[in-house]
């Protein structure tokens, strides 16, 4: 009768340390994947469906490797949508891609002065943002060195904040990619260009 419990807990142990290793190894993989597999991955370009645009060099490339290998179909929808629509001509409103699962928004209004202008993230929904025409900075940073100002609303999808970030000329050629982790502040005034037209994606996340 005593050499049960003692027997339970040997299990325990051994458990633990299996669970662990197994973890470790997990950890071993994703970086291996950090550092090699998604920038070659991105830098190939076999994802984007022969579509005329870059991707912004802030775009978190292990996080769209992971986002677009889990929900590939919905991903591949979307740069159909990119390759077979005339962003130039399509007019300003709303563009079903696949349901909850992606749409698409193109606006054409002007842009806002810096102090008018706000830091979000979403929890439900990547976005992908591109300036069709004219130019426009977009701050970025990081959700984790982000002060919350207003917390995240569900039914909004989205936080604000104060932050410190970095800040891009967001221009026609290339799109940005924003995951929950990034901290995002779009649509500042460039001088000179006082309308943009502007396409959002809204692409929903892979848990």
């Amino acid at each position: 009768m005593k050499i049960k419990p003692v027997f339970q807990l040997f299990l325990a142990v051994m458990s633990f340390a299996v669970m662990k290793n197994n973890a470790t190894a997990q950890q071993i993989k994703n970086v291996s994947v950090n550092l090699s597999v998604a920038e070659k991955w991105l830098k190939s370009k076999e994802w984007n469906g022969h579509i005329k645009l870059n991707v912004h060099e802030s775009v978190n490339a292990t996080e769209f490797y992971e986002q677009y290998h889990a929900n590939k179909a919905v991903w591949d929808k979307v740069f159909l949508f990119l390759k077979t629509h005339n962003l130039d001509t399509l007019s300003a409103g709303k563009y079903p891609i696949d349901s909850e699962n992606a749409y698409a928004s193109i606006t054409e209004a002007p842009s806002k002065e810096l102090d008018k202008s706000g830091w979000e993230s979403h929890k439900k929904y990547i976005d992908l943002q591109y300036v069709i025409k004219g130019k426009e900075q977009i701050g970025v940073a990081s959700v984790s060195t982000a002060t919350v100002t207003k917390p995240y609303d569900e039914a909004k999808d989205g936080a604000a904040y104060t932050a410190e970030g970095t800040y891009y000329t967001a221009e026609p050629g290339t799109f940005f990619l924003f995951f929950p982790q990034d901290a995002h502040r779009p649509n500042i005034k460039v001088a000179g260009y006082d309308v943009v037209k502007k396409l959002v994606i809204k692409i929903k996340v892979a848990n």
